[in-house]
């Protein structure tokens, strides 16, 4: 059985189990190691799939680029935009487009069913990392020996100046910049496998051309597709954190987001089960 137009569901129980072991190790280089066999999976699936819909005939249903809205939280809640942040960093490296909206409770990913679904399922795995490593963090209480810097405003002699002051690192400012820095890590570790795995399917082989073509193929149709049917109206910046910038914070999200190496893993084939979100709140 398959998914219309996507991974089959074999494919994707594998990656889950790849995912559901990252999450389960306490091992950072184990944890890494996971998730790199995951993504490359993942890309070598995706690659695999171009070829395939490279060979289609005209009468024969060829799979298209489609748009999927992908729900990331409640309005109100604290954190939605490095969780948007994480997301579109997972879909960077999985030729997936993104459309955030205005309050960061949902992205609008463009793309083929089986690379969403694969960002879906790395995503969810992500996320629970990426909030269990900054509640270790906070609750470390590491980030209450950092400053950052702030701009108040005082009146001197009935007029406004402006100064800038060191200020304790309050722990919602601490999180927001931690998993900043673990979700630009994560993307860029990420992109670094997937271009390993494609530079590899395109090496000279006499399958490589037709393997290039397929992927290039693949490209020029979602970029017509997200032009015509994307209704957003600028670019999205990436979140702000509007209460500060906390270096050391900084430093801890991407030493979580990274590990020494990225290894090979054997490829386990445990279903992943339901993963859930935590709350992430102060």
């Amino acid at each position: 059985m398959t998914v219309p137009n996507g991974v089959p569901d074999r494919m994707l129980t594998r990656i889950g189990g790849l995912l559901r072991q990252a999450e389960s190790t306490d091992n950072a280089h184990e944890a890494e190691a996971f998730l790199a066999a995951a993504q490359r999976l993942a890309t070598r699936s995706s690659i695999d799939l171009a070829v395939a819909r490279a060979h289609v005939r005209g009468r024969e249903r060829r799979p298209a680029p489609v748009q999927r809205v992908i729900p990331i939280g409640a309005v109100g809640k604290k954190g939605l935009r490095t969780y948007v942040q994480l997301f579109v960093a997972i879909a960077h490296a999985n030729d997936v487009r993104c459309d955030v909206a205005r309050t960061s409770t949902q992205v609008y990913a463009y793309g083929f069913d089986a690379d969403i679904d694969t960002c879906e399922a790395l995503y969810a795995s992500l996320l629970i990392q990426m909030v269990r490593a900054s509640d270790h963090y906070i609750k470390s209480g590491a980030y209450r020996s950092a400053t950052v810097e702030k701009v108040v405003d005082e009146q001197r002699w009935g007029r406004t100046v402006r100064r800038r002051v060191q200020a304790p690192v309050a722990a919602v400012t601490a999180r927001l910049n931690f998993q900043m820095a673990f979700a630009a890590r994560v993307g860029r570790r990420l992109a670094v496998v997937k271009q390993e795995v494609e530079t590899a399917a395109v090496a000279p082989s006499e399958t490589a051309a037709g393997t290039a073509l397929a992927l290039r193929d693949k490209e020029i149709e979602l970029v017509d597709f997200y032009a015509k049917t994307s209704e957003a109206r600028g670019t999205w910046r990436g979140p702000q954190v509007s209460a500060g910038h906390s270096a050391a914070a900084r430093r801890a999200g991407d030493r979580a987001g990274k590990a020494a190496r990225l290894g090979n893993s054997p490829e386990l084939g445990a279903p992943r089960g339901e993963l859930t979100q935590r709350e992430d709140a102060e």
